[in-house]
């Protein structure tokens, strides 16, 4: 029977694509002692494998599919069909950016003060092509780890991940510039790709994947509405789409169901109240298939 070899990021991206995976459909089981998890899908194999590696993998085809981060796609230089545009990263569902940063106090303004400077970073390669666009050349080192403490003792400027920067401003850090943004990804094997089995089954799990992603932000309302107030309660309500309609029996008015952003719950909730919406119930979501 065919399998789909399937990567998933090992580390900071872990927990939040298993939870990913979870709401998609998918349960997947890890053992603290093994890199490959089970999932309940007789299709699928599963490994762990580090987001930085990952691409390298799946262009070699010792995976046919894997989720990881756009910059690491780059840094690889890997040569990768790219299914979908996954953006969910370790904190929120959001993009991360890799930032230029120096120590507050530092002289360097912009990147062109880096010009015969030292920068420690992770991502090497993508940094290097950041500093040629710019005409700036300075030594790139690798930093295995620790980047942000680097600065200003060892290193000029780090170039770092980040969601919120949060981290940065703790250990006195000032972002100069941003060198990229990136989402996670789910990236595919060009043979795996071209297989009429396998490729069928990628984009079952793409669809499935961007459901789970969309509905995070998003919830379920319901709500029964008498006849003489329909009009004022649908110009209150916000919906993905066109809400759905349906009349209660006898008489009785309507039932409306709709799905609208989880942040403006609170605000709409008293409206649609006062507007005359009865009944009303909040649920969760776990795909939005569009």
């Amino acid at each position: 029977m065919p399998k789909l070899n399937i990567g998933i990021p090992k580390g900071s991206l872990q927990e939040a694509t298993i939870e990913m995976m979870k709401k998609a459909g998918f349960k997947v089981y890890i053992s603290s002692r093994s890199y490959y998890p089970s999932i309940d899908d007789e299709d699928l194999s599963a490994c762990l494998v580090r987001p930085q590696d990952m691409s390298r993998y799946v262009e070699r085809g010792i995976l046919d599919v894997g989720l990881t981060g756009e910059d690491w796609v780059k840094e690889n230089g890997s040569d990768v069909k790219v299914v979908e545009e996954l953006i969910y990263a370790k904190q929120r569902n959001t993009k991360v950016r890799w930032v230029l940063a120096v120590a507050e106090d530092s002289a360097i303004k912009s990147v062109k003060d880096l010009q015969g400077k030292k920068i420690a970073t992770e991502l090497v390669n993508v940094t290097k092509q950041y500093l040629s666009r710019n005409s700036v050349h300075a030594e790139v080192e690798f930093s295995h780890g620790a980047t942000e403490i680097k600065v200003p003792q060892l290193v000029d400027a780090i170039v770092e991940l980040t969601e919120t920067g949060s981290s940065l401003k703790a250990n006195k850090l000032r972002i100069v510039d941003t060198v990229m943004e990136s989402t996670t990804q789910f990236i595919a094997n060009h043979a795996a790709w071209q297989d009429g089995w396998k490729r069928h089954k990628i984009e079952n799990l793409a669809m499935l994947f961007k459901g789970a992603i969309l509905a995070c932000d998003k919830v379920g309302l319901k709500m029964n509405v008498p006849a003489d107030r329909l009009d004022r309660v649908l110009k209150e309500l916000p919906a993905l789409r066109k809400p759905t309609i349906s009349t209660l029996s006898e008489g009785a008015g309507y039932a409306i169901e709709t799905v609208i952003d989880e942040n403006v719950v609170r605000r709409i909730v008293p409206m649609l109240k006062r507007a005359g919406a009865e009944g009303i119930i909040e649920y969760s979501l776990n795909k939005v298939i569009l």
